[in-house]
Formats: structure tokens, sequence, C-alpha cells
């Protein structure tokens, strides 16, 4: 099955059971060159690339079955995201997946109620200490 690396909200295992049913988790990992941002309206994550910068994202084995109703939560079908393929670096080495990105957005802040979850999604998916602590002090609007 292909790896999909959620940045998201989607790092939760229990969102993730609870939208993609046949998707279990796979592991975690990091993805180097990029950096967790917001963009949209209202503003939503993101990444986007950054030298020296890295992303840590849960890796779920997505079955072809969940893959469109994936797509349809991120609003791949709409254009609205972009599937690009990245490696991760696990434990067990490198590691293609995909994730969504925002295309040639970035810009906004998130609602604190919004990074709360982020947070929390994180937190649920083994994000470090330090990582979540990070993100709790991010600005919001």
């Amino acid at each position: 099955m292909p790896l999909y690396a959620a940045y998201g909200l989607n790092l939760d295992p229990a969102r993730m059971l609870e939208r993609c049913p046949l998707s279990p988790l796979a592991g975690s990992g990091w993805v180097t060159g990029w950096r967790l941002t917001f963009g949209g309206d209202p503003a939503v994550a993101t990444v986007v690339e950054a030298t020296g910068a890295q992303v840590f994202v849960g890796l779920y084995d997505v079955s072809p079955l969940d893959e469109p109703t994936l797509d349809a939560w991120e609003k791949a079908e709409t254009g609205m995201e972009q599937k690009l393929k990245v490696r991760v670096q696990t434990l067990e080495g490198s590691q293609l997946a995909w994730w969504y990105v925002l295309p040639s957005y970035e810009g906004g802040l998130p609602t604190p109620q919004y990074l709360n979850l982020l947070a929390e999604a994180a937190e649920a998916g083994g994000a470090p200490n330090d990582y979540v602590t990070e993100l709790r002090s991010r600005p919001t609007a």
C-alpha cells in the first residue's frame, strides 16, 4: 500500500481511523528540507520547502479503498491541495510517501482552537515534546 505522510490534524491516529479505517499507522519520521506553516482562509497547516528545516510526520499504509476518502477530506480533487511525493527519514531508513500541500500559497495565522487541535494531534501521533511545544508557541489570529 502507498504510504501517506500526515503532518496536520491527520497525525492523530484516532482521527485517521475514523476517516480511513482500512489504513493503519505504520510509523513516524521526519521530512527534511520542509517546514510547517499555514495558508488559506481560515489558515490551515501546510508545508513549504525550507533548507535546514524538518517536519514531523505520521506514516499510514493507505488502502486503495480509503485513498478517495482521504483525497476528499484534503480537497485534492478540487485542486485546493496537491499530492507530492517526499522522502521520510525513519528509524528503518528512508521511505517514499506522499503528502498534501497547498500549492504556491503561504500566509495567514491559525485560530487558537485550530492550533490547539494541531498540537494535540502531534502529541497523539508521537511527536517529540519540543516539536509540540514549538507548535503551541506559534502566533494565532
